[in-house]
């Protein structure tokens, strides 16, 4: 998977299959690999968009992504096969019917309370000709709903429960309460914990349920990369609990 990952230039375009936990007639649902981008854009060589295009039909109609994940974060993201399907995921997502749950490492520990929400507004911002997002009453409101699934002094993994969708929310949010995700630079991240090297954001979208276009809801879970389970390991913070959907 490592080289499916890859962000820089290569001579041979990744396989996006490699990356591929489910496939119907009317979706197909992906395990994004770390620093993958979702879209093209300023010194993006490849991204998931350009990699559906393996994935088009005989007239040329290629698959289309109905939401987004950060560069930086792994797991589930979705696309569509054909243009209802497109319009009724998107709507799904929309109207927050899209339920998703991601696993973080964050720094400093648990948060207290172990298991909460986070209900402060965000407004987009740049600083230093980065795009981040910041508190601002002024802003969008935005929910984090979380659960401590275990810690140390020096660390906490956390499952987390967006209720909307603002950009970088999860990572604005505990950057806010104090407890910024590992790796994430951006966001005040340490990329070392207790003396355990963090080489990238700790962030991944763990499971997601949603509507499908032919009825009924489906729900779709994806293990987190190699490189969050080293640090996962390394910084003792195993469980067996599984993120719940």
């Amino acid at each position: 998977m490592s080289k499916s990952a890859s962000s820089g230039p290569s001579d041979q375009q990744p396989n996006a299959r490699d990356f591929l936990i489910h496939e119907d007639a009317y979706m197909l649902v992906f395990n994004k690999p770390a620093g993958l981008a979702v879209q093209g854009g300023s010194g993006v060589t490849q991204s998931l968009e350009t990699l559906l295009t393996q994935f088009a039909k005989s007239n040329g109609k290629t698959p289309r992504l109905v939401h987004r994940l950060d560069r930086e974060t792994s797991g589930v993201i979705v696309a569509a096969r054909t243009k209802p399907a497109t319009a009724f995921l998107s709507e799904a997502f929309a109207n927050r019917d899209a339920h998703k749950t991601y696993l973080a490492i964050v720094c400093g520990g648990a948060p207290e309370p172990r298991d909460g929400e986070i209900a402060l507004a965000l407004k987009k911002a740049n600083r230093r000709g980065l795009d981040i997002m910041e508190i601002a009453a002024t802003g969008q409101a935005a929910l984090t709903r979380y659960r401590t699934l275990t810690a140390t002094p020096a660390a906490a993994l956390l499952e987390l429960t967006p209720e909307t969708g603002r950009m970088h929310q999860l990572r604005a949010h505990l950057a806010a309460i104090g407890h910024p995700i590992a790796g994430d630079g951006k966001y005040g991240g340490l990329f070392s914990v207790a003396g355990v090297e963090i080489p990238s954001l700790t962030l991944h979208a763990a499971a997601l349920d949603i509507p499908h276009p032919a009825g009924g809801r489906k729900s779709f879970t994806a293990p987190p990369p190699p490189a969050f389970l080293q640090a996962q390991q390394s910084l003792g913070l195993e469980t067996a609990v599984a993120p719940e959907t």
